[in-house]
């Protein structure tokens, strides 16, 4: 990820944020002065497996993987549809494929980058999809990107972790830096604070360049 060329092309993209002088708060998604993504490097492993085996086998389950969603809004190379339409569809499908209703996510692991226009998009997404449910704060959404920076291949593997923490610890971490939260971002991003309730299920978004979106949701193993 962190390459003079990677960098270049991203920052030809307009992506990245040029707050140099600041490298803890560059990284500011939902709030009203964010400027773009701050690049980073990670790694996460999950080991996946049938119920019966973990179970059998002893195993300590964080959360089972209840529904997929993909989508492909192909749009445009870095901008997401201003109508949001591939964000709905990939988070609807997951809703769906679990058997759930929208009002039964307690939580959103946002894709959350920190552009301008990527972030509003991903709240009108949710918006659209959650209604009231997301409206009336009653479901939490947050960007671990805040705390992390973008880590690109492993945003999406990093952040079902995180997901998946949250369901099996009942804390929902928080979206760091945010010192105005943008009035176009309407849902409750769970600024600066982590905060504790009980999680049953779990929507983890991952839209990529070229608008690929896939939405996973896992769900709670008492």
């Amino acid at each position: 990820t962190i390459t003079p060329t990677a960098i270049a092309g991203f920052q030809a993209m307009f992506a990245l944020s040029r707050r140099n002088d600041d490298p803890h708060g560059a990284s500011r998604p939902f709030d009203v002065a964010r400027d773009g993504f701050v690049a980073a490097e990670g790694a996460a492993v999950l080991v996946l497996e049938t119920l019966t085996r973990a179970t059998r086998r002893g195993a300590r389950i964080y959360a089972e993987v209840a529904g997929y969603g993909s989508s492909s809004d192909a749009f445009h190379p870095v901008q997401p549809a201003p109508d949001g339409r591939g964000a709905i569809a990939s988070m609807r499908h997951a809703v769906r494929h679990a058997k759930l209703a929208p009002s039964d996510i307690d939580y959103i692991n946002a894709h959350g980058t920190g552009t301008p226009q990527g972030d509003v998009q991903e709240c009108k997404a949710i918006l659209d999809v959650f209604g009231d449910h997301a409206a009336r704060h009653a479901l939490w959404v947050s960007s671990t990107k805040s705390v992390t920076g973008h880590l690109l291949g492993a945003a999406g593997a990093a952040e079902a972790a995180f997901a998946a923490l949250a369901c099996q610890r009942g804390v929902v971490p928080p979206t760091i830096n945010v010192h105005e939260q943008d009035p176009a971002c309407a849902v409750d991003v769970v600024p600066n604070e982590p905060r504790q309730r009980k999680v049953r299920h779990v929507l983890s978004n991952s839209f990529g360049f070229g608008g690929t979106n896939v939405s996973l949701v896992l769900s709670r193993i008492d």
